[in-house]
């Protein structure tokens, strides 16, 4: 009898062993809760840096510390990992249960409850309904099982692309990281409600163009269903998102159809800044996450990530995201990723975006999201109003006053595709920086580069107009011994090719048709194969003559011309 005791003990620990969800190595257990629930959650012995980056590149991983590391497997990893033969154990969580399901959209729009899918997408058409004249509703693309990826746009001209900086928010990009999903929806309807009783928000939405995207994973949120009830990190076909976009140095091209989709409508808009929202740790990631060198604007990334994780301290419990250096952490420093977003915004686009963990609890529960809300909104709107700081302008043709495209950078400083370019269209820029004395160079094609030094000042906006003279066109650079003006007749400027290639300083009159002098130019620094431009807007239709001196050379020359206007 005892021994059969002995034997029976022995079965059950084994038996316990089976269903424990901390006994390494069991593969097939592993394997069948991946076919079960589409993923399964494992953690190793930190392994070291070099594996780390063998890791990072093939598998998904989630959390980082010096002694542990957390990995999600799916369907697509679970094989190459269990090959690795790791000492590894399966860490299973409840954290579904906490995910209680509104029983229609107005208990959803209570932000304590998460909506169904269908739910969702009435609540993002009902703010464009409810609010026309500052909300429109737009979409991205559709996952795999046909999900709509929708985007509002709150602005106080949201059918007009107005000319103001844009910033974009986008969350659940891993379909199990909920939080960020219910904190977008409430944000929007928080700037929509109070635009016209809060002149924060009022100021935010009245300069800014604010993009919102509670949902980019649609499929790893709902599945194949309407409720969420086994959510998955993963899109339908078992990829990370996160892992999926264009690698800056490798240049792996985006596979997935969520991915390809966002890109374009990123690409498509010009966000000077942007967040990206997930949860399974508490703080602010900031680049780069695949680089061990650091941003050149790490000291402002660093600034903008400490004042957001501040802001939150000041408002939520004791212990809230203090993971890391009291809730910030530079991302390779965590732990290195590729194909993951923040690098490819930053580094391809010029943007700068910051990754933003919201809850040590991948899946928020229900009775939680309030407290979310409150610990993070006044963040939130801290965040985006950083677009109104730094240094705004606009690069215009001096001739014409139309836009030119120009690259915007700070030598001695600008790396790592850190610079910035100015709008095709209108010519406006944004130079995100930190506060001190900085000398921008303006380049184009076809105009002469231009240097300028200015001052930024903490959490203020400095503004600067740059025209950009342009470079010789071939009737130029036609050797001549006379003096040359074109067009002619003229209307708002005149263009002067100067005899024997003038250098240097010069002096420019110009006489109306009874030889009395109207305008002079005088001590002009000219440059070789560039033509004088003169503006000629205040002076009225009639017959003039410019003459040209250059006291060094002793050449004097003149030339008629005639101005003549459209009525």
């Amino acid at each position: 009898m005892f021994k059969q005791l002995i034997v029976i003990f022995i079965l059950l620990q084994i038996l316990a062993a089976e269903v424990s969800s901390q006994i390494p190595g069991n593969d097939n257990r592993l394997r069948t809760i991946i076919a079960l629930k589409g993923q399964a959650t494992v953690s190793i012995p930190n392994p070291g840096d070099a594996e780390m980056t063998i890791l990072s590149k093939r598998i998904s991983v989630s959390s980082a510390t010096n002694k542990k590391i957390e990995i999600v497997l799916s369907p697509l990893s679970a094989e190459w990992f269990i090959s690795r033969n790791y000492d590894y154990e399966i860490l299973e969580n409840d954290d579904v249960k906490g995910i209680i399901t509104a029983s229609g959209m107005e208990e959803a729009k209570g932000w304590d409850k998460y909506p169904t899918y269908t739910q969702y997408d009435s609540i993002m058409q009902s703010f464009a309904t409810l609010y026309p004249a500052l909300c429109d509703v737009d979409t991205i693309g559709t996952s795999i099982y046909g999900k709509l990826v929708l985007v509002l746009k709150i602005s106080d001209n949201p059918l007009s692309d107005e000319d103001e900086p844009e910033v974009f928010y986008t969350s659940t990009i891993h379909g199990d990281e909920t939080g960020g999903y219910i904190l977008m929806m409430r944000l929007a309807e928080h700037l929509l409600k109070n635009y016209n009783s809060n002149s924060r928000v009022k100021n935010l939405v009245d300069n800014l163009e604010i993009w919102i995207n509670p949902l980019s994973n649609p499929d790893g949120t709902y599945r194949t269903g309407n409720t969420i009830s086994s959510p998955t990190r993963y899109n339908a076909n078992g990829y990370d998102l996160n892992r999926n976009f264009p690698d800056p140095v490798s240049d792996d091209p985006a596979k997935q159809k969520e991915t390809l989709d966002m890109i374009k409508f990123m690409r498509g808009r010009n966000f000077v800044i942007s967040a990206n929202f997930h949860a399974g740790e508490e703080v602010v990631n900031y680049p780069w996450d695949r680089w061990a060198r650091f941003h050149p604007d790490d000291d402002w990334l660093f600034h903008i990530s400490r004042r957001y994780a501040d802001t939150v301290h000041l408002h939520a419990v004791a212990g809230y995201m203090t993971f890391r250096y009291n809730g910030v952490t530079n991302g390779y420093d965590w732990y290195d990723i590729y194909g993951g977003r923040q690098d490819f915004v930053t580094w391809e686009l010029h943007g700068r975006e910051v990754t933003i963990e919201l809850d040590d609890t991948k899946l928020t529960p229900a009775a939680n999201l309030n407290s979310l809300w409150e610990y993070n909104y006044r963040s939130l709107l801290g965040y985006i109003e950083n677009a109104l700081y730094g240094i705004h302008g606009k690069v215009t043709d001096f001739v014409s006053g139309e836009a030119v495209a120009a690259k915007i950078f700070i030598a001695g400083h600008d790396a790592d595709s850190s610079h910035v370019y100015s709008d095709t269209l209108t010519g406006s820029f944004v130079r995100l920086i930190a506060p001190g004395t900085w000398t921008l160079t303006f380049t184009a094609d076809g105009y002469i580069s231009k240097t300028v030094s200015l001052t930024v000042t903490n959490e203020l906006m400095t503004w600067i107009d740059v025209e950009m003279v342009p470079v010789a066109n071939p009737i130029d650079t036609i050797p001549t011994q006379e003096l040359r003006v074109y067009p002619n007749p003229a209307d708002e400027f005149l263009r002067i090719v100067l005899p024997d290639r003038q250098i240097g300083e010069v002096e420019l009159i110009i006489i109306n048709s009874l030889g009395v002098k109207v305008s002079e130019y005088k001590d002009m620094y000219t440059f070789e194969d560039v033509p004088v431009v003169i503006s000629l807007q205040d002076l009225p239709m009639g017959v003039y003559t410019v003459v040209f001196r250059n006291s060094v050379t002793k050449v004097t020359d003149k030339a008629p011309f005639l101005i003549m206007r459209q009525n």
